[in-house]
C-alpha cells in the first residue's frame, strides 16, 4: 500500500528553519509496528500519523513517533498537522478561523487554524496545565559546571533556577545573555558529580530574557544527559513548564501575558513560538501556543506485504 506524506518546517515562515515534522494525513490501516518503522526510516524529530475516527467531523487522532518510539504529547506536530491538513484539503478552511480537535495520547487538544483564502497561515493550540514546582535545585556552582559556563553568567536578580513539571520535569535555568545560551555545552562528568541526577529532571531548559531578534522576547535551549552535546532540539514540549515557571515568581503579575520565545539562531534552524498564558494564580494555568509553518516536501511511502 502507498501512503502519502508531507514534511513541514514548523515555527518558522522560511524553509530550512524551524523543526522538520513529517505528517501522514491519512494513516488509516497502518499498524503500530509499521508506524514505528516508518518513523525510524525517515529519521526526523517527529513523524505524525493521522487517523479519522469520524469522517463527518474535524476531530483527528494523532499518533506521534520519534525514531526511538511513540510520544504521548508534542507541540510541534500540532502545528505541522494543522498546517498540512489545511493545505492538502483534509480539513476545509472556509472561515477566517477554523476550530478543530486533535486527539493525542494525553487527551484532546483544541486547535484554531487561521486561514487566508483557504490557506493556513497561523495555528494555535490551547491547554490547561497543572504544574509541580520544586525550589530545591543544584547549587549555582554545580549548574555552572555541568553547563560549562561561569557562575556570574547565571541570572540572580529576576529569576533563578527551579524544577518544574507539567508531566515531564525540567530544570529551568536563567542566564543573563543570549550568548551564554548559545555557547553552553553539557558536561556529563560534572553532571554525574552533582546532585542533579538525584532530581527528577533529566533535561535542562536554559533561557535568557534577551535576544538579538526583534520578533522574540526569550531565547531558550534544551540540554541534558539524553541530548547530544551539539544538539539543539525543539522546545515546544517544554512550553507548559516554562510558562508555569514564569508564573511561579511573585513579580509576574496576574492577567494575560503574551510573549515569543525562540530557539536556535540564524545558522541553526531558528524557531519562533508565540505563547499566551492567563496567570490567575489558580492550580490550572490556561496556555495557548501558536506559530507558523511552511511546506517543504511531499512524498510517498510504499509498504509491501
Amino acid at each position: 500500500m502507498n501512503y502519502n506524506y508531507y514534511i513541514a518546517d514548523v515555527f518558522t515562515r522560511q524553509i530550512f528553519n524551524g523543526a522538520q515534522i513529517a505528517v501522514f494525513p491519512n494513516a488509516d490501516g497502518l499498524s503500530d509496528e509499521q508506524m514505528k518503522l516508518v518513523a525510524r526510516e525517515l529519521i526526523l524529530t517527529e513523524t505524525v500519523f493521522v487517523f479519522h475516527p469520524d469522517s463527518e467531523s474535524t476531530t483527528r487522532k494523532m499518533r506521534i513517533f520519534s525514531p526511538l518510539g511513540e510520544i504521548d504529547f508534542a507541540g510541534h506536530p500540532i502545528i505541522a498537522t494543522a498546517y498540512v491538513l489545511g493545505t492538502c484539503g483534509d480539513i476545509k478552511l472556509t472561515e477566517a478561523v477554523t476550530p478543530v480537535v486533535f486527539e493525542q495520547n494525553v487527551g484532546s487538544i483544541d486547535v484554531n487554524i487561521s486561514a487566508n483564502q483557504g490557506k493556513p497561515f497561523f495555528v494555535q493550540f490551547s491547554r490547561k496545565v497543572t504544574s509541580l514546582v520544586d525550589r530545591f535545585a543544584p547549587s549555582n556552582e554545580e549548574i555552572a559546571s555541568f553547563l560549562s559556563i561561569q557562575v556570574t553568567e547565571l541570572d540572580h536578580k529576576k529569576y533563578y533556577p527551579r524544577l518544574l513539571s507539567c508531566g515531564l520535569p525540567y530544570l529551568v535555568v536563567p542566564v543573563w545573555s543570549y550568548e551564554t545560551v548559545r555557547k553552553a555545552k553539557f558536561n556529563y562528568s560534572a553532571w554525574s558529580q552533582s546532585i542533579a541526577p538525584q532530581t527528577a529532571a533529566q533535561e535542562i531548559l536554559l533561557f535568557a530574557a534577551k535576544t538579538p531578534f526583534v520578533d522574540s522576547d526569550f531565547n531558550a535551549r534544551l540540554l541534558g544527559p539524553r541530548i547530544g552535546i551539539h544538539e539543539d532540539p525543539p522546545i515546544g514540549s517544554a512550553m507548559p513548564a516554562f510558562a508555569s515557571y514564569l508564573c511561579s515568581f511573585e513579580h509576574t503579575r496576574k492577567g494575560t501575558h503574551t510573549f515569543a520565545i525562540d530557539r536556535g539562531d540564524a545558522h541553526s534552524r531558528r524557531s519562533v513560538l508565540s505563547v499566551e498564558m492567563d496567570n490567575k494564580g489558580l492550580e490550572q494555568l490556561p496556555l495557548r501556543v501558536g506559530g507558523e509553518a511552511v511546506m517543504f516536501a511531499q512524498g510517498t511511502v510504499m509498504l509491501h506485504d
